[in-house]
């Protein structure tokens, strides 16, 4: 055996603290001292030793002593050595402690086995926990609720309920690990069942761990009735001062829909941390209430409690998604001036934020003021790029990503690929397409197929669509049938439009839109026996148009038109201006493009069906409540028509104005009679 050498504190030296010892079963120097080796070693010194290293947290050299020692020492060793190497999730030592207590006969009480269970389960190693709790002659509470926690946390549902089934007794600590288990694995029915059958337990009382566990699974479902339910639990048992509870109550109600209880319970919160004010201020903007949530978030601004990444990134997401540029603004402005890390999320929430509401060169400058952008921010930008007209800075922005040695994703390609499809670079996209899987050697998803069939598609190369589509690995999605649907509309492909249209009708009956281009391919074709019947076929299932509308903010006022519109007060102005406007633009050679309005009526009706479209109301209103040169942003939840993104171009070049138009699928930049779209969306 080799020998160990090590240095023995003062506080613990029987002889000399200068002198170093070696032990051996086969040699050592203490035998030169008159106390003999067997005196030595029966005295506690190595239990001292151990204890001492393990102070020191030297676990291996601990382990190592250990496994030279025959004897076994206390029970309160073995427990130091244990607890040490669940300190440092250190499987390996704790296998040889565990291996030590065999070898040298002692005998593991109930506490010590559970020691070993918590070892084990902790270090990830279920198989052997099993195997104790398997062995040990005598269990109690602590012994069942390990082996159920171990195995509730990693997702072993089956096996933590059939011993949480089994076992001979409960705690609130057994109940609150099993709900919770089911909660955190997507199983919140189950989570309610247990937590309904705890209550009718006699000797079991929820604690806030249950409650919000069940509170959660309420919100998972969700089930508001439930929700109710263990709200009127913890106000009886006298839970409903605890903050973490108010949270997660506030939680449950907002996710089940109920915003107003869920802000009720946040006005009695006494406490309100940054958590609760920016899960608060979430619930507002994933309902959709988008004033409420910026009012809030204002309101979080003056209490003076800082707000975090977190905070930062939700409301800047919802500035992008709302395309609310200046609030977005305003939010940058204040972390600036609070000096916000540029390592965080919250900086890639600005790239983002900026793209989407087109202001591309904001988004570039946050983007070259970060140290080292993470993927998010790079695909932010890239994205940006491509939706703003600009798909070769989108290309040239993913190649530098890639020499940056930073690993694209799969949405990264969406990106890239939708680059390609606003540029026209087929064969480009194509090359992009097969790179996935070739060289970066991740897996097609359904968007990325969804992007390369619209790249075809407008592209008029239905063959190679078609081709790719049969060979498929997965079913194709609506995203995809609706991008081909797009392309035979461009291209007037009317067997081809069929196909996809049969096949959204199937996925999603209730859409509008299919019923809409597919109306528009037929009116086109002048098909106008189809157009009615397609229209019949809407008004058989139900199904409304849903109605283009625009909106535009002056002086932070948002201004919102649809189609025809005369409710707006300056309404007489706007339609006396568009007349203007249309005179001049005809005198310029534009032509109203009819082979899209639906009904089969007379030209001159047809113009006039086009000229109030909401788009066209918006950048009218625009321009007469601006000053000269001021630029025009609006924006539309439809895809701009083929019509009004001529007219806008006449505008543009008529009355000297940069105009933005962001639809549902880019932004167009129209300047001096041209778009940044070139013509291909």
């Amino acid at each position: 055996m080799k020998f160990l050498n090590f240095k023995i504190p003062h506080s613990l030296s029987l002889l000399s603290p200068r002198r170093t010892y070696s032990f051996s079963s086969q040699k050592t120097h203490l035998n030169k001292h008159p106390l003999s080796r067997k005196t030595f070693f029966q005295s506690n010194t190595k239990d001292s030793l151990i204890s001492h290293l393990c102070d020191q947290k030297r676990l291996r050299e601990a382990v190592q002593l250990l496994s030279q020692i025959d004897q076994p020492p206390s029970a309160s060793i073995y427990s130091n050595l244990i607890q040490l190497c669940v300190q440092h999730r250190a499987l390996e030592e704790g296998k040889k402690v565990h291996a030590h207590t065999k070898a040298s006969g002692f005998v593991p009480g109930v506490f010590i086995c559970n020691r070993f269970l918590d070892m084990y389960v902790k270090c990830g190693s279920l198989r052997d926990a099993q195997k104790v709790f398997d062995e040990m002659p005598e269990r109690d509470l602590c012994s069942w609720n390990t082996m159920i926690s171990g195995y509730a946390k990693v997702g072993k549902l089956d096996e933590a309920r059939n011993l949480f089934d089994e076992m001979p007794e409960r705690d609130n600590f057994s109940w609150t690990a099993m709900i919770s288990g089911y909660v955190h694995h997507a199983q919140p029915k189950e989570a309610l069942n247990l937590y309904r059958m705890m209550l009718r337990h006699e000797n079991s009382k929820s604690n806030k761990f249950t409650v919000t566990s069940a509170l959660a699974a309420s919100a998972a479902i969700p089930n508001l009735r439930m929700g109710k339910e263990i709200h009127g639990n913890i106000v009886r048992i006298g839970l409903d001062s605890d903050e973490v509870v108010w949270s997660a109550l506030s939680d449950m109600y907002g996710k089940c829909g109920s915003i107003g209880e869920a802000r009720h319970i946040f006005d009695k919160m006494v406490d309100k941390d940054v958590v609760s004010w920016t899960a608060m201020i979430d619930k507002y903007f994933e309902d959709g209430r988008r004033e409420k949530g910026f009012d809030l978030f204002s309101e979080f601004m003056r209490s003076g409690i800082r707000p975090n990444d977190f905070t930062f990134a939700g409301v800047l997401n919802a500035c992008a998604d709302h395309a609310a540029e200046d609030l977005g603004k305003q939010v940058h402005g204040y972390m600036t001036r609070i000096g916000f890390d540029p390592f965080s999320f919250a900086a890639s929430a600005l790239v983002h934020m900026y793209s989407k509401c087109g202001s591309i060169e904001d988004a570039k400058r946050v983007f070259k003021g970060m140290p080292r952008p993470d993927l998010v921010s790079w695909t932010s930008l890239i994205a940006g790029y491509a939706q703003n007209g600009q798909p070769n800075e989108a290309l040239k922005l993913f190649e530098l990503l890639l020499k940056s040695g930073t690993q694209p994703d799969h949405i990264t390609f969406v990106g890239v690929l939708s680059a390609c499809t606003h540029a026209g670079l087929v064969d480009k996209g194509l090359e992009y397409f097969h790179s996935i899987k070739e060289k970066h050697g991740l897996k097609h998803t359904a968007d990325h197929y969804a992007c390369i069939i619209d790249l075809l598609a407008r592209a008029g190369r239905f063959g190679e669509a078609e081709d790719i589509i049969d060979k498929m690995p997965m079913k194709p999605d609506k995203f995809l049938w609706a991008s081909l649907l797009g392309g035979c509309r461009i291209h007037r492909n009317l067997e081809l439009a069929k196909r996809a249209a049969e096949a959204l009708f199937e996925i999603e009956p209730e859409n509008p839109a299919t019923y809409v281009t597919l109306a528009n391919i037929y009116a086109t074709a002048g098909m106008w026996g189809e157009v009615a019947k397609v229209r019949k076929a809407m008004d058989d299932k139900g199904v409304v148009k849903k109605p283009g509308l625009s909106w535009i903010e002056i002086k932070r006022e948002k201004h919102e038109f649809l189609v025809g519109d005369k409710s707006h007060p300056k309404s007489h102005d706007i339609h006396n201006f568009l007349g203007e406007l249309s005179k001049r633009m005809k005198e310029k050679g534009y032509v109203p493009d009819t082979n899209f309005v639906l009904h089969d009526v007379e030209e001159e009706q047809k113009e006039q069906n086009l000229s109030y479209h909401s788009e066209k109301l918006a950048v009218a209103f625009g321009i007469i409540s601006t000053p000269p040169g001021t630029t025009i942003r609006v924006f539309k939840n439809l895809r701009t028509c083929v019509d009004c993104h001529t007219a806008i171009k006449f505008i543009s070049k008529i009355v000297q104005r940069k105009i933005i138009v962001r639809d549902s699928n880019r932004f167009h930049y129209f300047e001096d009679g041209s778009c940044s779209c070139g013509d291909y969306w």
